[in-house]
């Protein structure tokens, strides 16, 4: 018997999707524009997704979860990103980047104390790994922790850190030197810090090209002291457990694109039907036809790379590869729909009232975020064996 490959989504899935869906047209879509252009944080937006559960999708219900898995947060981000960026990639950055590493690596104390916090929405958390002078040289970590009396003594900054000054921000997960290896190298921790702990300063929002609705800081600590506790995993694998939530995270980030990339298409047939010129729909154009065609063709095949990657994932099979060719893909296919988009809507498409404007200006982090694309092609041809 053939085994054929089914990529349909089960029902309770497809329930979800619906639901997320629903909720990015009906709540988000007619108001974030205005969140947008005021480079506000939605707070009650977010509040909103936690009580639909999206911020506890991939955590078991013992811990506040919803008992599903990554799977079900990749589905949920790619339907808010057909309608906008900023609001997917905070519940994006609140899963993958601030309750996974507690759920993967914490103890059952951090899990019990954080978790359900986080995955109701009520909480964000936030990491701290990226520094001014790093940028995706992650290993060149300069912010150090020394433990003094029980107690980490943390110096150092951070850089472009999503989600680390809302409201409903509670700690943020960060990276620090805590001594030195055997082989000489830098031994990296991670250590929790909540929110208001003297010494944490975290700076004013960025102005952003994109993202405008969504958090993002610099923060500093000079002789931030917390408890040895609060140590999160494995004394010198910090930056080992955070290359290993930065793989899943790309599958995320590449579902994020895909919404985008499909949000174009959404938007492109909508405008071709509404706007005349020459006395006809331009969608009659064969030109913009062509145009919109492309865009479709490269938002499925899009979505059957986050598809297939996920599936390596959730099946325990190794996934670095496809996570690296879904990113990598997903995210060049969002900003090359991005353009044509805008292409298909002319003028108006450089209005910022229009969704596409916002998704031109969104799609290019989406090539640089977690592992720009020169370090996806970097990583696949190491898998490759090539170099």
């Amino acid at each position: 018997m053939t085994q054929v490959l089914d990529y349909r989504l089960d029902e309770e899935t497809e329930a979800l999707r619906k639901v997320v869906r629903e909720f990015a047209q009906d709540v988000i879509a007619p108001q974030i524009g205005e969140f947008y252009e005021r480079d506000e944080f939605p707070t009650a937006i977010v509040r909103q997704m936690g009580e639909l559960g999206l911020f506890g999708l991939p955590f078991p219900e013992e811990y506040g979860g919803s008992g599903g898995d990554y799977f079900h947060l990749c589905v949920a981000l790619e339907e808010l990103g057909r309608v906008d960026s900023s609001v997917a990639i905070t519940l994006e950055a609140g899963v993958s980047l601030g309750a996974m590493p507690i759920y993967r690596f914490g103890t059952e104390e951090q899990k019990q104390e954080w978790l359900p916090r986080l995955c109701s929405g009520e909480a964000l958390g936030a990491f701290g790994l990226t520094e001014p002078g790093g940028g995706s040289d992650a290993g060149a970590t300069r912010t150090t922790a020394r433990l003094e009396d029980g107690q980490w003594v943390i110096n150092g900054s951070k850089a472009f850190i999503t989600n680390s000054g809302t409201d409903l921000t509670a700690l943020v997960t960060v990276t620090a030197v805590t001594g030195t290896r055997p082989d000489g190298g830098k031994e990296i921790s991670a250590i929790l810090v909540p929110s208001g702990t003297p010494g944490f300063t975290v700076g004013q929002r960025y102005s952003k090209v994109g993202w405008n609705a969504s958090d993002t800081r610099e923060l500093s600590f000079a002789d931030c002291r917390v408890p040895e506790e609060n140590l999160v995993g494995e004394r010198g694998r910090g930056y080992a457990q955070f290359l290993s939530i930065l793989d899943e995270g790309r599958i995320a980030i590449a579902a994020l694109s895909t919404g985008l990339a499909q949000g174009c298409v959404d938007e492109s047939v909508k405008y071709a039907a509404q706007r005349e010129a020459f006395g006809q729909p331009i969608g009659r154009n064969q030109a913009i036809q062509f145009m919109i065609a492309d865009m479709e063709v490269r938002a499925s095949t899009a979505r059957l790379a986050y598809y297939r990657a996920a599936e390596k994932m959730l099946r325990g099979e190794p996934f670095k590869r496809e996570a690296s060719i879904a990113k990598l893909y997903t995210s060049e296919v969002a900003m090359e729909n991005a353009r044509w988009a805008t292409q298909v809507h002319g003028g108006y498409g450089f209005m910022n009232e229009f969704p596409v404007g916002r998704f031109y200006r969104d799609a290019k982090i989406l090539e640089i975020g977690e592992g720009t694309s020169e370090v996806q092609r970097m990583l696949i041809a190491r898998d490759l064996g090539v170099g």
